[in-house]
């Protein structure tokens, strides 16, 4: 992401933007590019302090402390037939923090769902909890009304269409 980018960009897009342009096209597979801003990195498979270098790697800075890093994340198998994740990791888990809240646009529609998570080294339930926090995104299905315009359908539980590979949107911040 820093190849040809001015001193001091920084990326902070709003929830709107995540979901709406990010996360909508990369569902709909409208847009090439967006994994040059926002890589695939399966984040449950590694370990938080390998998240930095990762993104060094994938986007070609660092990132400072507290700077937030995005990742597109496959849902997984079990997940996607309706069952629940697992969110381990080599050394520890990511634990749901709080109730998923929905994410409205600017005009008040409902666009998708952000959950909260924290990071917790060890195993369940004797973990130690850490700074580590990520929001994880997930767009709700959208249908096309009578004027061309997007409405959401399904509510907080909606799923991709069946034929899009589903995924989430990650946001992961040491503290």
């Amino acid at each position: 992401m820093a190849d040809g980018l001015p001193p001091g960009y920084r990326f902070y897009p709003t929830e709107e933007e995540l979901i709406c342009f990010y996360l909508r096209n990369k569902l709909d597979g409208s847009r090439g590019d967006i994994e040059r801003v926002i890589p695939v990195v399966d984040v449950y498979s590694v370990d938080p302090l390998q998240l930095s270098e990762i993104h060094e790697r994938l986007c070609g800075g660092g990132g400072g402390e507290g700077e937030p890093w995005f990742y597109f994340c496959a849902r997984q198998e079990r997940e996607a037939r309706g069952g629940r994740p697992s969110r381990t990791t080599p050394s520890g888990y990511w634990k749901a923090a709080g109730t998923p809240g929905v994410v409205y646009s600017a005009d008040r529609r409902p666009i998708g769902l952000r959950k909260t998570m924290v990071f917790y080294r060890g195993r369940a339930p004797s973990g130690t909890k850490t700074k580590w926090k990520m929001n994880e995104y997930r767009a709700f299905q959208h249908e096309h009304d009578g004027a061309g315009a997007p409405t959401a359908t399904g509510g907080p539980h909606a799923a991709a269409p069946p034929n899009l590979p589903p995924q989430v949107i990650l946001d992961a911040t040491h503290m």
